[in-house]
């Protein structure tokens, strides 16, 4: 239990209840496939009716040009955020005809490496460095693994917030800037050691379809269900295991968070460095290119993590010279499956424990990893995603072995605080009624998404296509009857006209070739912008 957490709750209730403190504001980006009416994934063109996808603020593509991407406004209530997403699907359900949105993290039925088709931008530069970025990346770990979807959650704090934080640490004289980036790298260690709570109460991918792993092969852990699928009993989320997102030649960056400047630098390494195997295959074939580049990563954001800090970059910018620049402005959490029972794959309840959750790993007390920490820092992590659910199980804790449902609750009674304190700035007690509509989880691993997934398959002797299947024609017909804000309808419509004439606009604009363009990019990204040291808790 941390010994600071809640004389530091208490004291910044008592300016909370004098609105001294802000509210936490949060944005959500959920992925989804287009499969066909049979449950196969789409070969068709992204509708054009939904707007150019390189420049369309709130409806793009992920890596396929089957994977729809929606990405709502910042805003202070969770409700708001959903509403929103909600009137993303059903405008689209306007136009996508027979197809449906696969509510699933793992994929649809798919027919080799070559029946998810890689998204095409158009020809302006920025939209075919996009396109061969992800070409890129079929090179190095092939396109099924980017058929993967899932929800990402932003989260962020506004100054006034951490300006009282900063008073009651003693750290007025540190820059707001350098106090800021320096809490929510703390969080971000804090939700490291503990990510595994998220995926055991929020994964839900214990099944995939045989055609995700079209050699045939059976790994290790899973067992037949009926002629097509594959389920792990005990898993929570297949899409975070190593049939999931997986780099190995990433492992090697030993990224740990302790500070943004270890961040920034580590990334600028690996995305200057070469590496023998993509050099091998080759950059270009001419005017054919078959990646950006050779080296580790080719771009910042081919870094497979469950967080991020993240900084709105300027149109001369990478990602992380606008974290140099200007300090971490919000945090993004990339672990969370889509729920399969939610058309929307998330829920105010879960965006209401997220909050509480994010905010505890923010106030808690996160010394920095250790060498040796980090070697074991996804430890737990992978025990949970592929035997979350097993009574036995248990994970590690500072050397003790402790059971999910013991640990947890240690958690869960934090967070109790936490939620209140949150609901000091609220009608009623959201905060405080998630916990306790999710602390039941803990004990019953049934209750979990995971869970209930996986009691239908063996239930019913479905295929877990079929399963998802049919809840994405209920889901569908239910969104496409459901009306649309009349207002929000005439701003999707706008932003369809006006996302085409962009694009058009870029791809007329362009002087520069294709060569040119990333020659100057990578020049770019090679700079450093100076940091001013961290100072926060007595670290340099």
């Amino acid at each position: 239990m941390s010994e600071t957490l809640f004389p530091l709750i208490a004291r910044l209730g008592r300016l909370a209840g004098q609105g001294r403190l802000g509210r936490l504001r949060r944005g959500i980006e959920k992925e989804g496939l287009r499969v066909d009416a049979a449950g196969r994934i789409a070969q068709t063109p992204h509708p054009a009716e939904l707007g150019s996808k390189l420049t369309h603020p709130h409806i793009t593509t992920d890596y396929s040009e089957a994977l729809l991407e929606y990405i709502t406004p910042v805003y202070c209530r969770p409700e708001d955020a959903l509403d929103f997403l909600a009137d993303l699907h059903r405008f689209s359900y306007r136009h996508l005809g027979e197809e449906l949105i696969w509510p699933a993290s793992m994929p649809a039925r798919l027919d080799g490496n070559d029946s998810v088709p890689i998204a095409d931008y158009g020809g302006s530069n920025v939209g075919r460095m996009k396109h061969v970025y992800r070409r890129g990346l079929d090179v190095r770990y092939g396109r099924i693994m980017q058929s993967i979807a899932g929800v990402h959650y932003n989260v962020s704090l506004p100054d006034d917030f951490f300006a009282r934080l900063r008073e009651l640490d003693g750290e007025g004289e540190t820059a707001m800037q350098d106090y800021r980036s320096s809490r929510y790298f703390g969080l971000i260690r804090n939700f490291r050691r503990h990510s595994w709570l998220l995926l055991y109460l929020f994964g839900a991918s214990p099944a995939v379809d045989r055609s995700f792993l079209p050699d045939g092969r059976e790994p290790e852990g899973l067992r037949p269900h009926g002629r097509d699928t594959l389920v792990a009993p005990h898993a929570t989320s297949l899409r975070m295991s190593d049939l999931g997102y997986q780099n190995k030649v990433q492992s090697q960056l030993k990224i740990c968070f302790n500070s943004l400047s270890n961040y920034v630098n580590t990334l600028r390494h690996a995305i200057s460095t070469p590496w023998p195997d993509y050099q091998a295959r080759g950059v270009r074939d001419g005017d054919t290119w078959h990646q950006l580049n050779a080296n580790i990563l080719q771009i910042e954001n081919e870094y497979y993590s469950d967080i991020r800090p993240k900084r709105v970059a300027r149109h001369d910018e990478t990602p992380s010279q606008a974290l140099e620049a200007r300090g971490v402005e919000y945090i993004e959490v990339r672990c969370l499956d889509l729920d399969p029972f939610d058309a929307l794959g998330i829920d105010a309840t879960q965006s209401r424990f997220l909050d509480t959750f994010l905010m505890w790993c923010l106030l808690a007390e996160s010394p920095w990893i250790s060498d040796e920490e980090c070697e074991h820092l996804d430890d737990n992590r992978r025990l949970v995603v592929s035997r979350g659910r097993d009574p036995e199980l248990r994970l590690d804790h500072h050397g003790r072995k402790r059971g999910i449902a013991d640990w947890g609750g240690e958690i869960f009674a934090e967070l109790e605080g936490v939620a209140g304190l949150l609901d000091r700035q609220e009608q009623g007690a959201p905060h405080a009624e998630a916990i306790a509509a999710l602390a039941p989880r803990l004990e019953d691993p049934a209750l979990t998404p995971s869970g209930r997934l996986l009691a239908r398959l063996e239930a019913s002797g479905e295929e877990f296509v079929e399963v998802v299947l049919d809840l994405a024609r209920t889901q569908a017909a239910r969104l496409r009857e459901e009306p649309i804000d009349r207002a929000r309808e005439a701003l999707f419509d706008q932003l369809v006209e006006t996302s085409h004439q962009q694009q058009g606009d870029m791809e007329d604009a362009d002087i520069d070739g294709f060569g040119d363009f990333l020659a100057h990019y990578f020049e770019q990204a090679r700079e450093s912008r100076a940091l001013s040291p961290l100072r926060v808790g007595g670290q340099p």
